[in-house]
Formats: C-alpha cells, sequence, structure tokens
C-alpha cells in the first residue's frame, strides 16, 4: 500500500460499537448519575444501543445503577454512575533523583503511597528499584479485594509506544525495554510513558479544571520536559520527542554545541541547572561543602529574602524560561500552559515575572498556572492511560 495512503481506512461495526462504548463511559463518568434515556438524547444513539452497553459495562464493574431515580413525563428513571473506586491503579513515578508510587482508584482517590525522596540509582539498580516499589503497592492492592487494571510507570526519558525506553540520561537507560522487563515479574496489563506526559494527562482529568483537552505541562526538577496534550490525547512526535524542552536552545551561542546528556534549556533553568548556576556566583564566598548541598529551593528562598545573589539567579531563569514558553505558546496556543515538577513549587516567582517580559513581544500572552497535583500528576495520568488501554477506548474528531 502507498504510504499516503496507510492512514485511509473505514469504520468497522466493531469500531462503532467501541466509539459507541467510549462515549457512553465518558458521559457517564462526567455526569453521572445520569439515565439511559439522557445518554440516549445527548449522543444521539437508540436507547437499545445505550442499554446494551450499559449493561456490558454494568457487567464489567465500570458503571452501576444508583439507588437515586429521577422523574420524567410520570415514569421514575434508574440512574447510572461511574464505579472507579471498585478498580485499582497501581503508578509509578521514576524521577531522575526521585521516585514516587501510588495505589489509586478510577477516580483519582488515592489510597496508598511511598515515596523515595533521594534514590540516587542508575541502570540495574533503578530497575530493581522499580520492582521493589511495584512489588510493595501490589502488596497493598491486593489486601483491598478490589480489581487490580494495571501498572503504569512514568519515566524521565524518550519513551517509544512499546515500552523501551530510548534516552533516559538521568537514570543511565538508553534502549532499555522496561515494559518487557516487568512483563516478566508482574502478570497485568502494563504500561510504560514519558513521565511528563502522564502528568498532562492526569493535569487533564483531575486538575483544577476537568477535562481541559488542550494544556501543555512544563515540568521542571532534575531535568526540564513538557507533555503535549492536544484534542485530548498526547502528541508523541515522529520520533517520541515531542515535548523534549530541555534541548531547546536559548540563544545562538549554544549553536554547534554538543549536548549529549541534558540540554541546554535545562542546564540552565532547570532545577539542578539553577542550583550550579549559584554555585558559579557563590564559589568564591561558601565554603565547599555548602556549595555541594546547594539546591533550586536554596535559591528560592534566598530570593524571597532579596538577596541579590539569588535574585540574580531567579532573573537569569525568568528569562530563560519566557523564551520557551513563548515559542511553545506560539507553536501550539494552548489552553493553558501549567508549571510542573519541584520548581513548581516557586511558581509565585515565575509567573508573573515570566508574563511581564512577554507582555507586547508576543501577539497573545499565554494563560499560565501552577500545577496543583504536584508530585501526584504522573500517578493520576496513569490511570487515564490504563483505562483507555483495557476499554477499548476510542478518541473521535471530525474535520471541519
Amino acid at each position: 500500500m502507498p504510504r499516503d495512503m496507510r492512514w485511509l481506512h473505514t469504520v468497522t461495526n466493531v469500531d462503532m460499537k467501541a466509539i459507541n462504548r467510549t462515549a457512553i463511559l465518558e458521559i457517564i463518568r462526567r455526569a453521572g448519575p445520569i439515565s439511559r434515556s439522557s445518554i440516549a438524547e445527548h449522543l444521539q444513539v437508540s436507547l437499545p444501543t445505550v442499554m446494551r452497553i450499559v449493561d456490558e459495562l454494568t457487567g464489567e464493574g465500570l458503571v452501576r445503577t444508583c439507588g437515586e431515580k429521577q422523574w420524567s413525563g410520570g415514569r421514575r428513571r434508574a440512574l447510572i454512575e461511574f464505579s472507579g473506586e471498585e478498580h485499582l491503579v497501581i503508578g509509578v513515578d521514576l524521577g531522575g533523583t526521585k521516585i514516587y508510587g501510588a495505589v489509586t482508584d478510577l477516580c483519582g482517590n488515592v489510597l496508598y503511597e511511598v515515596r523515595v525522596p533521594h534514590h540516587n540509582t542508575h541502570d540495574e539498580e533503578s530497575f530493581k528499584l522499580v520492582v521493589e516499589t511495584i512489588q510493595d503497592l501490589l502488596s497493598y492492592a491486593q489486601g483491598t479485594g478490589y480489581l487490580i487494571r494495571g501498572i503504569g510507570v512514568g519515566v524521565p526519558g524518550v519513551t517509544d509506544p512499546e515500552g523501551v525506553i530510548k534516552y533516559a540520561p538521568s537514570l543511565g537507560w538508553s534502549d532499555f525495554p522496561l515494559k518487557g522487563r516487568l512483563s516478566e515479574y508482574f502478570n497485568l496489563p502494563i504500561v510504560v510513558e514519558n513521565d511528563v506526559n502522564l502528568a498532562a494527562l492526569g493535569e487533564s482529568w483531575f486538575g483544577s479544571e476537568n477535562h481541559r483537552e488542550n494544556l501543555i505541562l512544563i515540568a521542571i526538577g532534575t531535568g526540564i520536559g513538557a507533555g503535549v496534550l492536544i484534542n485530548g490525547m498526547v502528541y508523541p512526535g515522529v520520533h517520541f520527542m515531542a515535548g523534549e524542552i530541555g534541548y531547546l536552545l536559548p540563544d545562538c551561542s549554544h549553536l554547534q554545541k554538543d549536548y549529549r546528556g541534558f540540554g541546554a534549556l535545562e542546564q540552565l533553568a532547570s532545577g539542578t541547572g539553577i542550583a550550579q548556576r549559584a554555585r558559579v556566583i557563590l564559589r568564591d564566598q561558601w565554603p565547599e561543602d555548602q556549595l555541594a548541598s546547594l539546591t533550586a529551593e536554596d535559591v528560592f528562598n534566598a530570593a524571597r529574602e532579596h538577596q541579590p545573589w539569588a535574585e540574580a539567579v531567579l532573573a537569569e531563569t525568568v528569562d530563560y524560561l519566557a523564551l520557551a514558553i513563548a515559542s511553545i505558546s506560539l507553536v501550539l496556543d494552548p489552553e493553558v500552559i501549567l508549571l510542573g515538577g519541584g520548581v513548581a513549587k516557586s511558581a509565585d516567582l515565575l509567573i508573573e515575572p515570566i508574563l511581564k517580559r512577554l507582555k507586547g513581544s508576543i501577539p497573545i500572552l499565554p494563560r499560565i498556572e501552577a500545577s496543583n497535583l504536584g508530585y501526584r500528576a504522573a500517578v493520576l495520568g496513569a490511570i487515564v492511560k490504563l483505562l483507555r488501554m483495557t476499554s477499548d477506548y476510542y478518541w473521535l474528531q471530525k474535520y471541519s
């Protein structure tokens, strides 16, 4: 088949049923409790179709009948609601220096969580830590008696659809078959995804404004990455590199330089980069042990106290981030740009100065907000990814 014809195909009866099933499940999840007739009216599908699919979803335990009734034309009608509390997801966010794992239900409730604040592992040690974390979470989940929907792992690196980590410099992984390796230990559905992509999905479903379908999440921590969500779906890019904004070049001085590890932007504006720039300023003023322990959080705290060296580092950080956000905003024009990751805890020092620098320089100022999910965003995104993967999920858009 010619290459330019591969994306063309028709919708089969099986596809149509899956499309209807997705739409019905979504409207129950978002708008429930809701009656079958209201679903049929809203989606403009036949009531028998709705009844048949609702029965299937009920049999799978994804929806249930409520005790509530609603009056319509003198008749009482049973209402249907999402029963996400009866399905569990094991989520792990493997950061470059930290790891967070949680057992959640499909409604986004965190039932059990574990944290390793400074794992400092690489290669096989990182994999071993992931396995141990999942085993801990799985032990709790199995004790609840609820159905375990699967395992989702977020990784700070370029990840392909098969769960192979193409490149994760903070973990020392290159072409690392994480999903395949985990499948040897756990007999459950497994998804492996870039951590910021998962976090963007989590923000879309469980953030301050649910169901925002066009957003960019910029995570600023050990490195810098962005999750790009377009029409409710993660945009991965042809090489699965979409959102790898840590490699953006802040100015011409960074051309023709070799950035094989962390990129130019993240060497300057990530948590690691912020701390390193501060060390350069303070190297003749502070003892070595104090410099070695300096963190980005220390820099922000000092800036709040109006210490000149910290204010200088902060001002440069704002400049670098403003340039990156301007580019992202102009290329993708999202509904909102969210700041996440460890540095986002100091978003109050970043957002207004960034907007001030951009005012007048670009036609429309982007909407910038701090993530309200924080470190939980990626594990909540695992809920979205696993529910979609295990429920024959379709997402369509009519061309206009």
